[in-house]
């Protein structure tokens, strides 16, 4: 599948006092407004408890960060915050060397974020 055919697919469900974004494929430059408009979507009802699923991301650039720090940023003036759920690898490290994994809550699980235990910590 070329860069180009990759799209994000996605998924919110709503799961206690959190809103769940599940991602799947792309996000990127020509993807990121649909997830910034989601969260804007869920800010703008006043839902600031979300949590965001990267872990079936395949890919993630400047401009997909931008949304999600954004996100961020929305939920803290608001009293909520964003947790990411990734698996080890590329995005992990991403996040990592962006120094992103101390500004964001990470979890590897989605019971992990939603229970805010084994919080994944920035490493190397």
């Amino acid at each position: 599948m070329s860069h180009d055919a990759l799209t994000v697919d996605i998924k919110s469900e709503h799961d206690g006092d959190a809103i769940v974004y599940r991602l799947r494929g792309s996000l990127d430059l020509a993807t990121a407004p649909s997830l910034r408009a989601a969260l804007i979507e869920a800010a703008n009802e006043g839902k600031h408890e979300i949590i965001v699923d990267l872990s079936q991301l395949e890919f993630l650039d400047s401009t997909g960060l931008g949304a999600l720090i954004g996100a961020h940023r929305r939920a803290l003036e608001n009293g909520g915050r964003v947790r990411l759920i990734v698996n080890e690898g590329a995005i992990q490290r991403l996040l990592t060397i962006t120094g992103l994994m101390r500004i964001f809550a990470v979890y590897s699980t989605l019971d992990a974020a939603l229970s805010d235990r084994d919080r994944l910590i920035a490493s190397l």
